[in-house]
């Protein structure tokens, strides 16, 4: 019986992916790399540490820190979140409908906590959430499971009693590990590739969920 759910933020409550990208590509050019989007869907689901890390061993650089351009990156989003930063279809719908069945709900995001309040602000959700929590403070981001096992023990409930809403692969395996239920809602540009089907359910926008879909499992 599903008792909490647990959702992903970046790509999944806000469309935010194409402004990470925007973000990644204007800072990564300050230190000689040229990101194309295919480059950057390498990385989508990572912490920004272990981006920079990724990037950094591929195409090394000595310029500015790698602190520094994570730094860079997370502030440049911020910026671009509070500028055209807007909730994906079927996002208030969803959280709306669970918040009056009275299912506890959690954020749980490899972002920075500086951008999940940005966007919590930005999309007017923040009431509807009693845990949010970032990889921010774990020592592995997804696709280990960590985060969600974490939001799990602060939901107080057990991990087999959660459902993940993700649109990432790497979070679909995080949460797959973490041995939660998991609804995946693919980006446009991943809809339709077969490795999601690692999750329990494939939705096109989280306008296609109801409350009902909970019963199943």
């Amino acid at each position: 019986m599903i008792k909490a759910v647990i959702f992903d933020m970046d790509g999944l409550l806000i469309d935010s992916e194409p402004i990470w990208r925007e973000a990644e590509k204007e800072v990564f050019a300050t230190v000689g790399i040229s990101l194309s989007d295919e480059m950057c869907f390498e990385t989508v689901g990572l912490r920004i540490e272990e981006v920079v890390d990724h990037w950094h061993r591929q195409f090394p650089w000595s310029n500015r820190s790698k602190e520094e351009i994570a730094i860079q990156v997370v502030q440049r989003v911020t910026e671009l979140i509070r500028e055209k930063g807007k909730a994906l279809p079927g996002v208030q719908r969803a959280i709306q409908s669970l918040h009056k069945e009275n299912i506890p709900l959690a954020i749980a995001s490899g972002s920075h906590y500086s951008i999940i309040h940005t966007v919590v602000d930005q999309l007017n959700i923040r009431s509807y959430f009693s845990i949010i929590h970032s990889a921010e403070e774990e020592e592995h981001g997804k696709p280990h499971p960590a985060i969600f096992l974490s939001t799990a023990k602060r939901l107080n409930v057990y991990p087999t009693e959660c459902l993940v809403f993700e649109d990432s692969f790497n979070g679909v395996i995080a949460a797959k590990a973490a041995r939660m239920k998991v609804i995946a809602v693919p980006e446009d540009i991943h809809r339709g590739e077969q490795r999601f089907h690692a999750a329990d359910l494939i939705l096109e926008t989280l306008e296609d969920f109801s409350p009902e879909q909970l019963l199943k499992w």
